[in-house]
């Protein structure tokens, strides 16, 4: 298990962290989801943060053309982001990489929302990002059955010596949430409130650090 656990997902400029500061490990800044109030959003958070500005294929709310997403997400590099998200699927992506990994980790994530594939094609899936040379790879499926959390969890042990998120979303996917950085996952991601969820079946920040307190004990 990696030092780092939970990432709180902001997604509008005016929540106050103040109150779950000390119990998350990274923020995610949301640029779709927050729009044009992200960069001082970002200025201010105490921890390291990723960017993220995801493409609407993938359950993301941008607005504008795919070369503006792009142009948009990489102004996080001067701003001090430690990661960058951006979709293998994305057009370009073997130019993008390089450029995110002079200032960055380069995080190359995968979204499925309407259901869990089979394990071996979420193992293509990882491959194909670790080719295009992913520093952290991210695979977000929907659990439409409990046996959906095994299938995702299962990829992480996969490989073990890379730097894997996995789990599903969905209500029936929320133990493969909790779970992800218990057996091996580089973090996983929670809402600040309840109401400001990034994606379905996300919990909140507290419950997520109240769990992990739970199991340490």
């Amino acid at each position: 298990m990696g030092s780092n656990r939970i990432c709180a997902a902001i997604t509008n400029s005016n929540t106050d962290i103040s109150q779950i500061a000390a119990m998350a490990d990274l923020f995610e800044v949301r640029i779709d989801l927050i729009g044009n109030g992200w960069h001082e959003t970002a200025s201010g958070l105490p921890k390291p943060w990723i960017a993220c500005n995801r493409r609407k294929e993938e359950g993301g709310n941008w607005q504008g053309s795919e070369e503006h997403r792009i142009e948009e997400m990489l102004k996080a590099l001067p701003l001090g982001a430690k990661i960058i998200d951006v979709e293998l699927a994305t057009p370009g992506l073997d130019k993008i990489v390089p450029a995110i990994k002079q200032k960055a980790a380069c995080l190359i994530s995968y979204h499925n929302l309407t259901k869990t594939p089979e394990l071996d094609e979420l193992k293509d899936i990882v491959s194909r990002q670790i080719a295009a040379g992913a520093d952290i790879c991210k695979v977000v499926v929907f659990a439409n059955k409990a046996e959906d959390n095994l299938t995702v969890l299962r990829l992480i042990s996969e490989f073990t010596l890379k730097r894997v998120i996995a789990f599903a979303m969905g209500d029936k996917g929320l133990p493969s949430r909790i779970l992800c950085p218990l057996v091996g996952g580089d973090f996983t991601y929670a809402s600040l409130e309840r109401g400001a969820e990034s994606a379905a079946g996300q919990i909140t920040v507290k419950e997520m650090y109240e769990i992990y307190r739970m199991v340490e004990t």
